[in-house]
């Protein structure tokens, strides 16, 4: 059987290289850390993590806990050594990462079927392959990809904008509107002085998320000013720049109010919708705390944290199928960071979607599908279509799913339903996944 090449051992291509080779698919793993580390890398061990809270909450209400239950059971590598290597952290999947990442290496180097190459990849060797380089892929594999990707846009900067679930705004306070009256395409946070004050003073204060050396140059963010960097510049130039209310009126007053903060609309459905001119490298949780100090945003679910870095990926819908293959290129796949997932999870998802998928390839077996119902198929649905506007690295999250049947009341009753029906989306197709060639 034809080897399969998998460059990179982050958890993307671990993951992709478990799953080639527990079912006897001979795997070429390429991964460079002994002669080159990027800068975000410490140790010459596979599927290194930042921190030991990377892989976030594991409760089943929050999607990525649902994402990690279904690759548990696909038995993923990934979340055998974060259950082998868990250390208490309340509703989250803590892990002690140096073992973690130790467990990983090691299973991958005791399988027969992985050869292991310690050198940097230069170029997308001809024949199967999974290509896991990861968001900071640079030199002359980067090249490769974007001569590959033809037509296709190869980003090398992320600098987006928080993304907030439509049904968590409180339309009591917030209202549709645009300026002059010019139709009702933005939802609207009004704010008075004081509500102002008390935004700015917060912004101003809130703590920055930790930057590599790599993320610190200042071309990164030419034309994307952060928002926390425009207020520095004083306490009127939000209220004269984004947050202008000029030509705006609040229909619960009849006023024009002193600052306001509009949402534009994200996807086709509406339950998407951007923070407009809120590119911030604020802090998760300062985000959090900071973004619902605005009127109307007071329980805001954010389906996305604005992030400004250095992110190499790929404007994949259209040139990525579901299953992360390339769509003119079948036996070519990519998986991780650089397909457009946000999150070390859900790289690992796709590293597992990619491996059982070229596995079955090479196997001469149908292809699995793991829909819009499931987490891990939802993902791959992002990463192949998108949302229909700019396309932009996502976390999972529930608004990516296929949508429920009928009218839920209640964010809790929603994601109960949403957990069952992936759960038992996944028991029909999980005899499929196995099948004789699957080891135990």
């Amino acid at each position: 059987m034809e080897k399969v090449t998998v460059i990179g051992a982050g958890l993307a291509g671990s993951e992709a290289a478990y799953q080639l080779a527990k079912r006897g698919i001979p795997v070429r793993l390429w991964e460079m850390k002994r002669l080159r580390k990027q800068p975000a890398h410490t140790e010459d061990t596979f599927a290194e993590l930042v921190c030991s809270n990377s892989l976030r909450s594991d409760r089943l209400q929050n999607a990525v806990g649902l994402l990690k239950e279904e690759m548990r059971r696909l038995d993923s590598l990934i979340m055998q050594a974060a259950d082998a290597t868990r250390v208490p952290a309340g509703g989250a999947l803590a892990v002690d990462r140096h073992l973690f990442s130790d467990y990983v290496t090691q299973r991958l180097k005791a399988m027969p079927q992985i050869e292991i190459v310690e050198e940097e990849c230069r170029d997308i060797p001809e024949g199967p392959c999974i290509l896991a380089s990861g968001p900071l892929t640079d030199g002359e594999l980067a090249q490769a990809i974007a001569a590959r990707c033809s037509g296709f846009k190869l980003h090398f900067h992320d600098a987006v904008a928080p993304i907030i679930s439509f049904d968590s705004i409180d339309m009591e306070k917030a209202f549709f509107f645009s300026r002059y009256d010019r139709g009702s395409d933005y939802i609207n946070c009004p704010m008075n002085q004081q509500e102002y004050d008390a935004f700015y003073d917060a912004l101003v204060g809130a703590r920055l998320a930790d930057l590599h050396e790599f993320d610190r140059d200042a071309n990164i963010f030419e034309g994307c000013m952060p928002v926390e960097v425009m207020a520095g510049r004083g306490r009127m130039t939000l209220a004269f720049g984004p947050l202008k209310p000029v030509g705006i009126l609040d229909p619960h007053t009849g006023k024009r109010p002193y600052a306001v903060v509009q949402l534009r609309r994200e996807n086709a459905e509406g339950t998407y919708y951007n923070m407009v001119g809120f590119q911030t490298r604020l802090a998760w949780p300062e985000q959090k705390r900071v973004f619902s100090l605005i009127p109307g945003l007071e329980n805001a679910e954010f389906l996305r944290y604005g992030v400004m870095h250095r992110n190499t990926y790929l404007d994949s819908p259209g040139f990525l199928q579901a299953d992360y293959s390339v769509a003119e290129t079948p036996e070519l796949y990519f998986a991780g960071q650089i397909t457009g997932v946000e999150g070390y999870v859900e790289s690992a998802a796709s590293g597992m979607t990619a491996g059982i998928s070229l596995a079955r390839r090479q196997m001469g077996l149908p292809p699995i599908d793991f829909t819009g119902c499931t987490v891990i198929g939802s993902m791959g649905q992002y990463v192949s279509r998108g949302l229909g506007g700019a396309f932009v690295p996502m976390n999972a999250n529930f608004g990516l799913m296929d949508p429920l049947q009928g009218k839920i009341h209640g964010k809790k009753n929603r994601q109960e339903l949403y957990v069952q029906r992936a759960l038992s989306t996944l028991e029909n197709l999980v005899p499929a996944v196995k099948g004789e060639f699957y080891e135990v």
